[in-house]
């Protein structure tokens, strides 16, 4: 009886400080567990994105070759030149007009040569299923002798078939087809590629 009438008689002190200090200890670790929870369910940040550079445009630029004549002692030739044309559609009939209007303008080389008359104007070019059609002005059937139109002839065939050698050219002249060039009397055969310039004229 005197045993369990000590036990009773624990202080009302020491118990309330005793629960004080559970309480204590199980608050704290709610508040670490509370704590540890939203750590590690928290949304994770977005990632940076550095902005791309902004994209810079390239000019575009096309070359093409002209044909001009050249004195070797023993023989004139056609000799091609390249030129760059910027900005100029990838179109094969605009490439070509430009370069034989370029042609038509005369050589800046003093070592290129020319026979084709100033003044000589292109009025239009096409690129068509058959061939390419090159119309040219009455300037280009005038002066010179057999030579000087055999030679012009050359270069602006060699011109317009500059993006496919094996094209077929016919030439106009004021919308009329070409048959004879010059006063001689030069047998112009339509339409006409380099293979039958080559068989049949001689520069």
């Amino acid at each position: 009886m005197q045993e369990q009438d000590k036990i009773r008689r624990i202080p009302v002190g020491v118990v309330a400080g005793l629960t004080a200090a559970l309480l204590a200890a199980g608050g704290g670790g709610a508040w670490w567990a509370w704590n540890s929870l939203n750590s590690s369910t928290a949304p994770p940040s977005a990632p940076t994105v550095s902005p791309s550079p902004p994209a810079t445009s390239q000019a575009t630029e096309t070359t093409a070759q002209i044909y001009w004549l050249s004195d070797s002692g023993n023989e004139i030739q056609v000799v091609p030149s390249t030129i760059t044309l910027e900005e100029t559609s990838d179109q094969p009939s605009e490439i070509l007009e430009v370069a034989v209007k370029r042609l038509l303008a005369g050589p800046v080389n003093p070592a290129n040569t020319t026979t084709i008359p100033q003044g000589t104007q292109l009025r239009s070019l096409t690129v068509e299923s058959d061939g390419v059609h090159v119309d040219l002005s009455e300037e280009f059937t005038t002066g010179g002798g057999s030579a000087s139109m055999t030679g012009r002839l050359a270069q602006v065939l060699y011109t317009a078939t500059s993006l496919d050698p094996a094209t077929k050219v016919w030439f106009d002249v004021e919308g009329q087809p070409l048959e004879v060039l010059g006063g001689e009397g030069l047998v112009i055969d339509q339409p006409m590629t380099r293979k039958n310039f080559e068989e049949n004229f001689q520069l």
